[in-house]
């Protein structure tokens, strides 16, 4: 979960600096405005008209290749419901729509996330609630609509709804649901993309969410708490938690395969995503002016596939990716420890007005491997996965995060399209802020907590009812929750928690 003023990929539990924080904060009320109406027009016409699968599937993953809709459609239904429990999405091809509207480039997906999760144990309190996310996409071929070879435009809108279960009911670090965020109708994403070097490299250039392209892990994607998707560390040290969703940032990305195995991504965008307006609820005030985001990432990949071939058809080898980058941001932060003066701001004589570092910046990998495939023409298989990620901890909450796991697919027979899943997510916090709960204790001249580190361990269960609709069971327990303070009451520990819930997602 992640989202200003409370998310989640991409959530208002996490307190953010130099911004309203995510998370603990109280939520807003929503004013209707004439942005408010048109993003609200706009969701409904794309849900009347809405197409091909997004639910797996990163529509920037291979430079120029939009859905081909009129391809997916290999006969028309004698009505729209006829073979509506086997085919890929819910809605069939609406009659023809779909395959007609492919000729001409232009493809509609639409999604719905559910889930409700209930904390049995520790927290701020006990309970349960529901969240939802419904997300629809629109994407035009260039070459088919214009001529214009290469071409790809995307604009997407969010329609987040429901309750904040880490907000309300846990006051953990780790937040227990990467779709949480404060409830909204708004824009996500309005970029042009265009490939050149026979797709060799691509350039992205508008409002861009930057985890769909960078610091991801393709197995962490199965599970449900947020660090598994835009990670802790980004997540509380980045301005307003960084341009991940539900957030977006205007900016450019640059994309080239180096070799067929080695592939660079660099971006530019602006610093801050909700900039000087943090009632940007809407989506709609794109920002230019609150420093700059650098970002670069290396992808070598390891035995894939060519292109249309199934994995492990043309080698016997296990496929894996492998990742190293980095990022700076230009801005202005706060010293989590010391004043103007170089007291400690905890000092009753300190002046309040913590010192300033100039820009910020983060070094991180992330390893995704196959480990283990009996037959390469079955798709049971285990993949392991690791992120980790640092930052100075002069001037951030988190200076170190962790996500590691294990996934198995088809772990039954006859389930194939199953996936079962066991991973852990580790937050450190920083020496800085260690040391400042240390001198609050010390200067209060009674109990204080200390934070220190959390830890989220979760098992998860995908069940594939049908193509276009699955079904998600999953747990998590948090230990030391809060990082050994509670944000309600810094003078009291917060009791471990423990998650359970279930998850929907059906493609329209």
């Amino acid at each position: 979960m992640k989202f200003a003023q409370s998310k989640g990929l991409a959530s208002s539990v996490r307190p953010v600096k130099n911004a309203t924080p995510r998370g603990r904060a109280a939520r807003m009320p929503r004013v209707p405005s004439i942005r408010t109406v048109a993003l609200y027009t706009a969701f409904a016409w794309a849900s009347m008209t809405a197409a091909t699968a997004m639910a797996e599937t990163n529509p920037d993953a291979v430079p120029n290749e939009a859905p081909e809709a009129d391809l997916s459609i290999k006969a028309q239904p004698t009505s729209q419901w006829t073979g509506v429990w086997n085919r890929g999405n819910l809605l069939g091809d609406i009659g023809g729509l779909r395959p007609w509207l492919g000729k001409y480039g232009i493809t509609f997906g639409l999604t719905e996330t559910s889930e409700y999760l209930y904390n049995t144990r520790g927290g701020l309190n006990t309970g349960g609630t529901y969240d939802g996310l419904t997300t629809a996409t629109v994407q035009v071929d260039t070459k088919k609509a214009f001529g214009l070879p290469g071409g790809l435009f995307n604009v997407s809108a969010l329609n987040i709804h429901g309750q904040n279960l880490s907000a309300d009911n846990l006051g953990t670090l780790n937040t227990a649901s990467g779709i949480e965020a404060q409830d909204t109708t708004r824009l996500w994403e309005l970029w042009y993309q265009q490939s050149f070097l026979n797709n060799k490299m691509d350039v992205k250039v508008g409002q861009q969410s930057i985890d769909q392209e960078f610091i991801g892990s393709q197995s962490a994607g199965l599970f449900v708490n947020t660090m598994f998707g835009w990670p802790a560390l980004p997540s509380y040290d980045m301005p307003s938690g960084g341009p991940a969703y539900p957030l977006a940032d205007l900016g450019v990305r640059l994309r080239g395969q180096i070799t067929p195995q080695l592939t660079a991504l660099a971006g530019v965008f602006d610093g801050d995503p909700l900039g000087n307006n943090p009632q940007n609820i809407s989506g709609t005030n794109f920002n230019l002016h609150t420093g700059a985001l650098y970002i670069g990432e290396l992808q070598y990949a390891l035995n894939q596939p060519g292109d249309g071939e199934m994995v492990g058809a043309a080698n016997s080898g296990l496929p894996g990716v492998y990742k190293l980058g980095f990022w700076y941001n230009t801005g202005s932060f706060a010293d989590q420890h010391y004043d103007n003066t170089g007291l400690s701001l905890a000092n009753p004589a300190s002046t309040g007005v913590a010192q300033q570092h100039r820009g910020d910046y983060s070094f991180y990998a992330v390893a995704d491997q196959m480990v283990w495939r009996p037959d390469p023409d079955e798709p049971r298989s285990v993949n392991v996965f690791a992120r980790v990620m640092g930052a100075p901890g002069d001037r951030n909450l988190v200076d170190f995060s962790a996500n590691l796991g294990v996934v198995m697919k088809a772990p039954f027979a006859g389930r194939d399209n199953d996936s079962v899943g066991l991973a852990l997510t580790y937050i450190k916090v920083s020496n800085s802020v260690q040391d400042l709960d240390l001198d609050n204790r010390a200067f209060s001249g009674g109990p204080y907590g200390v934070r220190t580190q959390e830890t989220t361990l979760e098992a998860t269960y995908q069940y594939q009812v049908n193509p276009w609709w699955q079904l998600q069971a999953d747990a998590q327990y948090t230990f030391n929750a809060g990082a050994g303070q509670n944000p309600s009451d810094p003078t009291q520990p917060l009791r471990n928690t423990f998650v359970v819930g279930v998850r929907t997602n059906i493609t329209f």
